[in-house]
């Protein structure tokens, strides 16, 4: 796996169209999230808020968003016509993001992880 220092390098290695997007998405996450540290982990983009807040990715077919399997199990309904795995959601690259439902995501996993 390769490492990166900081989001910028890791946003940087893809075509400008992809990282137009991960910097919105990046955006975003900040937006709802300011008392959140950014970070590498696993190898991939990490907003830290009391632990992990929530991490993407880009892969060749689509944008990985990981809110955690209680944001995958709360948002199925929303989340039916993405792939999900336990803690993951799928963004088909070519589309565009669902900002709407993506806030919603980033807010559910703020509150949780002040409760915490």
């Amino acid at each position: 796996m390769k490492t990166y220092k900081n989001i910028d390098e890791y946003i940087s290695q893809f075509p400008k169209n992809i990282q137009k997007t991960l910097q919105e998405l990046r955006k975003t996450i900040q937006s709802l999230a300011p008392e959140a540290t950014e970070a590498i982990s696993y190898g991939i983009p990490t907003f830290k808020l009391h632990g992990n807040l929530i991490h993407f990715a880009a892969y060749e077919k689509h944008i990985g968003l990981y809110p955690g399997a209680a944001a995958i199990a709360d948002f199925a309904k929303d989340l039916t016509k993405y792939q999900t795995s336990k803690g993951t959601i799928q963004f088909p690259i070519d589309q565009p993001l669902p900002f709407p439902l993506i806030k919603k995501i980033v807010k559910y996993r703020v509150t949780a992880q002040l409760e915490k």
